[in-house]
């Protein structure tokens, strides 16, 4: 069931009148009450809920909860166990929500439903949305000039541990082998107990980083054996070929080995370092992450801002300017 309350409905007795007047006035000078008189009721709730079904189901948390509560977690760049206290405890997000209500629906979200919140906004490329409603609406309260921008790029590096080779084969192998064991333990089991001791646990994929230089090649070598014998093995399981890190697997494969189909004894080739592309996988648990040979792994993000021209420094110091646009590229 679908939970939406109209912002713009007025209030017979005011909810915050139990503040005293100092304290009010500071919460509707901040941003606390810039995002409660400005943006919240702007924030695209109607797409939003769409993807919930109005008449079947538990009750949604308040749908301009969920959206606020997104944006102010990137904001303030808060881990979800640090938005769930926010959201529960602190009056600036009450005030900027405008939840006046004392109860756990109003005021709590457990870790796993704003989890659920998010997938749901990426999944259907609502973020853009979310980042739209509320830089038009600041242009407008604000009179920020539009007609002047600027676009530059910048690198981000994944938030992931940097892999060599060997651990890129190690760790795609350990999470397919993660997922096959949750999905289809029956074939989990057929899989050489030799490769389970090797991948499995975290604590015999540690041994990879321990290796020695001298023994590099040797070992790349084994690790990549492992990967195509596990791909050869599944390949007729139409289940599992359509698994996400069963396709990781194909992919480390295409990227960092050659096939040799007239040598049975020794199929799979390592290819030499300036043969990997700059657009390989960096790490299984980011496949979107790529190289870039001058700033390293990561992301290019292109970043728009409005901005001022005149020369008076004082006029530039009054002057709002906002990010209007941002778009995340390869690095490569």
């Amino acid at each position: 069931m679908i939970r939406i309350k109209n912002h713009k409905q007025l209030e017979i007795f005011d909810p915050w009148s139990f503040m005293s007047p100092i304290r009010r006035r500071i919460l509707d000078q901040s941003w606390a009450g810039l995002f409660k008189e400005e943006i919240l009721c702007e924030l695209p709730v109607s797409k939003f809920k769409t993807f919930f079904n109005e008449g079947f189901g538990r009750p949604t948390k308040e749908l301009h909860t969920a959206l606020g509560m997104l944006i102010l977690q990137q904001a303030f760049d808060l881990t979800d166990e640090e938005t769930v206290d926010q959201l529960s405890y602190n009056i600036q997000w009450h005030y900027a929500l405008n939840i006046s209500e004392e109860s756990d629906s109003a005021k709590y979200v457990c870790p796993k439903t704003l989890w659920n919140i998010r997938n749901i906004v990426i999944e259907h490329g609502l973020e853009s949305s979310l980042f739209e409603c509320a830089t038009n609406k600041l242009a407008v309260v604000f009179k920020v000039n539009t007609d002047k921008q600027r676009i530059d790029s910048v690198h981000i590096q994944s938030n992931m541990r940097r892999l060599g080779r060997i651990g890129i084969f190690a760790k795609s192998i350990h999470k397919f082998l993660v997922n096959l064991k949750r999905g289809h333990k029956e074939l989990f089991d057929s899989v050489e107990e030799s490769i389970i001791d090797r991948y499995f646990s975290e604590q015999a994929l540690g041994c990879f980083a321990m290796v020695k230089p001298s023994e590099a090649r040797h070992t790349l070598v084994s690790v990549a054996d492992d990967l195509f014998d596990l791909i050869e093995h599944f390949k007729n399981y139409s289940q599992i070929a359509s698994m996400h890190s069963y396709k990781l697997l194909e992919r480390v494969l295409k990227e960092q080995c050659n096939l040799n189909s007239s040598n049975d004894s020794k199929p799979v080739e390592i290819k030499k370092p300036k043969e990997i592309p700059s657009d390989s996988l960096q790490n299984p648990s980011d496949p979107d992450a790529t190289y870039s040979g001058h700033k390293g792994q990561g992301y290019q993000v292109q970043v728009m801002e409005t901005y001022t021209d005149t020369k008076d420094p004082d006029e530039k110091s009054k002057t709002l300017n906002l990010i209007t646009h941002v778009a995340v590229e390869k690095a490569c």
